[in-house]
């Protein structure tokens, strides 16, 4: 029988980036619910983003078919303040990396 041959191993220093940068963009995400109406997502989407009408009528439908929608996007900061908009809304919603 012959020794195993050493392995080569190679070291990574893993560096997590958490603020994100303009190539990765955050996500606001707004979920399904049995809670809100169908008008109050259209409503609260106008209202927090100035989105027309058309717009956030779209992504409500999305919302409601698809069980999800993206509702906006930027920097960490500004989704984690358009998120917490969103719950104060009475609506479920997270941030995501796009």
């Amino acid at each position: 029988m012959t020794a195993p041959l050493p392995s080569t191993t190679e070291q990574v220093d893993p560096v997590i980036d958490e603020s994100g940068t303009a190539e990765t963009p955050w996500q606001a995400i707004v979920w399904n619910d049995p809670v809100n109406l169908m008008s109050y997502v259209t409503y609260v989407l106008q209202r927090l983003f100035g989105y027309p009408e058309p717009k956030a009528t779209a992504l409500m439908l999305d919302v409601h078919h698809k069980g999800k929608a993206a509702v906006s996007s930027g920097d960490r900061e500004k989704i984690e303040t358009d998120v917490a908009k969103l719950h104060a809304a009475g609506l479920w919603a997270t941030m995501q990396r796009a």
